[in-house]
């Protein structure tokens, strides 16, 4: 009987393991969704195989998250600001998963003034809100300042599909939200459960300390305690006055849609 419960052990802890990583690996629903043109790049940055491998991620997270995520770029040949880029394309094309102007994530790239935007649009507005839509442009403006442009889109793609999950309000870069830490927790969770289990199938152990020690014998020789100094060192802890370039905050469209937002040069 005793032999069998590592086994049971074991068993446990797979269950387990699958349990708490369901909610990790999320299961696709994206097959069934419709193939939408998500990829609006009028400054021509991408090669055809890239444009048409971002709009297949780009459908496939918008289904998951019931929000469009939308890349456009411009040449910007009348030279408008990028928020205003931002919000003629959403009043005149009218994007939205949901609806037309309906939850929506974009991201707007003036190659004229070298800046990015990206702003969010109702279910998009409260989870990527003005502070989170400043977290994905500071983490993607060095790639497009180096020209990486399809690694920038994809980490724009990656970063939004994140944020709409997270609860709005909670810091998307706290270190329990990281797919890795939960996995790790996981594992170490299962780990345990199963020691404890083995531990406990192999009955008690009686044997302790006195069953070998001879009192009679056994005495301390000595024991001394010598106290030397003790030293306290301080560090100056320096701020950090170094501004993120980022700015812009959210604003309303002419038609009187509201929204999130971050502007940053590249």
């Amino acid at each position: 009987m005793s032999q069998k419960r590592p086994l049971v052990a074991i068993a446990a802890l797979i269950l387990l393991l699958v349990t708490m990583l369901a909610p990790i690996f999320p299961i696709s629903s994206a097959s069934a969704a419709e193939n939408k043109n998500l990829i609006y790049d009028e400054a021509n940055l991408l090669s055809e195989q890239d444009r048409n491998e971002l709009n297949a991620l780009a459908n496939q997270y918008s289904a998951e998250r019931q929000t469009d995520l939308i890349i456009y770029t411009t040449n910007n040949e009348e030279q408008k600001e990028d928020k205003l880029l931002t919000q003629e394309f959403y009043d005149n094309r009218a994007p939205g998963y949901d609806k037309p102007h309906g939850n929506t994530v974009m991201l707007t790239l003036d190659m004229y003034n070298r800046k990015v935007y990206v702003a969010g649009f109702y279910k998009g507005e409260e989870y990527v809100d003005n502070d989170r839509t400043a977290r994905i442009t500071d983490k993607i403006y060095s790639d497009l300042s180096e020209g990486n442009y399809r690694i920038a889109f994809e980490k724009f793609l990656n970063l939004s599909y994140e944020y709409l999950d997270l609860k709005p309000g909670v810091n998307p870069d706290n270190i329990l939200f990281k797919t890795w830490f939960q996995l790790a927790a996981s594992v170490a969770i299962g780990g345990i459960v199963v020691g404890v289990m083995t531990y406990r199938s192999g009955g008690r152990v009686t044997v302790n300390r006195a069953t070998y020690e001879d009192s009679d014998n056994s005495h301390v020789i000595d024991r001394q305690d010598r106290y030397i100094r003790t030293t306290v060192t301080k560090t100056k802890i320096e701020k950090n006055n170094n501004n993120s370039g980022g700015g812009g905050g959210g604003g309303t469209t002419a038609g009187g849609h509201s929204h999130s937002g971050s502007s940053r040069s590249f």
